[in-house]
C-alpha cells in the first residue's frame, strides 16, 4: 500500500492531468493560441530542442552563479547577525525591508546598473534567493542548545570544535531547507532578469514566442524552466541526504558528551 501511494498514485494523477489536457482542449474547442494540446507542446519541445538547449544552459548558468553567491551572502549575514547585537540592529531591518520591495520593480534598476551583462540577471537571482537562506540559517543558530554549549566549553572544547560539533549540527537542517527553496527561486529570478533585459536565455525565449502567439513554444519553454527548477531542487535533496547523515553521527557523539 505504501509503494502504491508513493509511486503509482502520483503517476496515475499526473497521467490523468496530461490526458485531460490533451483531450479536453479540442473537446471544448479552446483556441490553440490560448491553450495548445499537450501533444503540440511536446512537438514544439522536440522541434526546437537545440534552441531550447542553448537557452537553458544560459539560464542554468545564471541561476547557479546567483545561487552560489546567495549562499555565501546569506550565511555570512546570518552569522554576522547572530554574533553581534549591534550588527543585528542595523543589518536585519535592512534585509527585511529589501524583501518588502517587489523584485520585479528592482529588476529594471539592475539592468540600468549592470547593463545586459550576466550580472544584471545574477543580481536578480540573488535578490530572490538570499533572504530565505539568511532567515533559516539564523533560526538554526538561535536554536543551539546553550546548556550543551556550556558543557563543551567546560570540557575544554575550542571555538572551532564547538562550532563544528554543535552550531553546524543545529544549522544544517534549516540551511538545507532554505537551500531547496532558493534553488527553485533561482530559476525564476534568472528568467525574470532575462525577460527584462537579455538576448539569450529561456526568459527572453518565452517572451519572444509569446509575442508571436506561439503558445505551444511558450509552454515548451515553461516545461524546460520547470525541469531546471526540479534539477536544482534535487541537488538540494541529495545534499540533504548526505549532510544530514553526517549530522546524525555528530549529534550522537555530542549528546553522549552531554550525558557524561
Amino acid at each position: 500500500m505504501t509503494i502504491l501511494k508513493k509511486t503509482f498514485l502520483p503517476l496515475i494523477i499526473g497521467t490523468s492531468i496530461l490526458l485531460a489536457w490533451e483531450f479536453l482542449v479540442p473537446f471544448f474547442d479552446i483556441p490553440n493560441f490560448i491553450l495548445p494540446r499537450f501533444s503540440k507542446v511536446i512537438e514544439a519541445l522536440w522541434n526546437q530542442k537545440e534552441i531550447l538547449y542553448k537557452h537553458s544552459l544560459v539560464t542554468l548558468g545564471e541561476a547557479l552563479l546567483g545561487l552560489s553567491i546567495s549562499v555565501v551572502i546569506g550565511v555570512l549575514c546570518a552569522f554576522s547577525i547572530y554574533s553581534s547585537k549591534s550588527i543585528s540592529k542595523i543589518l536585519y531591518p535592512i534585509i527585511v525591508v529589501s524583501q518588502t520591495i517587489p523584485i520585479i520593480a528592482l529588476s529594471p534598476i539592475m539592468v540600468m546598473w549592470f547593463g545586459y551583462s550576466i550580472w544584471s540577471k545574477v543580481s536578480v537571482v540573488i535578490l530572490f534567493c538570499f533572504f530565505p537562506i539568511v532567515v533559516s540559517t539564523l533560526d538554526g543558530l538561535n536554536s543551539v542548545d546553550k546548556d550543551l554549549e556550556d558543557v563543551l566549553k567546560a570540557l575544554g572544547g575550542s571555538k572551532i570544535q564547538i562550532f563544528i560539533k554543535l552550531h553546524m549540527n543545529s544549522v544544517l537542517p534549516n540551511f538545507l531547507s532554505s537551500f531547496k527553496i532558493s534553488a527553485t527561486y533561482s530559476i525564476a529570478g534568472a528568467s525574470i532578469g532575462e525577460w527584462l533585459g537579455s538576448d539569450k536565455g529561456l526568459g527572453i525565449y518565452v517572451k519572444r514566442v509569446a509575442g508571436m502567439l506561439q503558445s505551444d513554444s511558450v509552454f515548451a519553454g515553461i516545461l524546460v524552466l520547470s525541469f531546471l527548477g526540479l534539477f536544482l531542487f534535487s541537488i538540494g535533496l541529495l545534499l540533504e541526504k548526505i549532510l544530514l547523515k553526517y549530522r546524525r553521527g555528530i549529534k550522537e557523539n555530542t549528546y553522549e558528551i552531554k550525558k557524561i
